[in-house]
């Protein structure tokens, strides 16, 4: 069983920068894919950007440019570096990781853009 816990969510003015990290309970995960997604009240979950075991990556478009999203193996863990924060990111993020074949989600973490 694979547990995700994240970290880095919180309030920001707008143009601000946040950094938000997902990682596994325990040591001992090679996930392939990872990625983030994103649930804005009252929508339906979105993707905001994957990264393969290789590094290909892939962004939504709303977020090109100002986000970027990383992994680092040795810890199991993918980071989203989030830039240029707008109003419209507000949303609760979700990362996901694939582990022999089936996703696994983390329980989500608030981020909040104030205008």
């Amino acid at each position: 069983q694979v547990q995700l816990v994240e970290s880095g969510g919180g309030l920001v003015q707008a143009g601000g920068s946040l950094r938000l990290s997902c990682a596994p309970s325990r040591s001992g995960f090679s996930f392939t894919a990872m990625g983030w997604y994103r649930q804005a009240p009252g929508k339906q979950r979105d993707l905001v950007a994957t990264i393969t075991s290789r590094g290909n990556t892939n962004y939504a478009d709303s977020v090109k440019g100002r986000f970027t999203i990383s992994r680092d193996n040795a810890k199991s863990t993918v980071y989203l570096q989030m830039n240029s924060l707008k109003p419209e990111d507000t949303a609760v993020y979700y990362c996901k990781v694939v582990f022999l074949l089936r996703d696994y989600w983390g329980q989500g973490i608030q981020v909040t853009v104030s205008s």
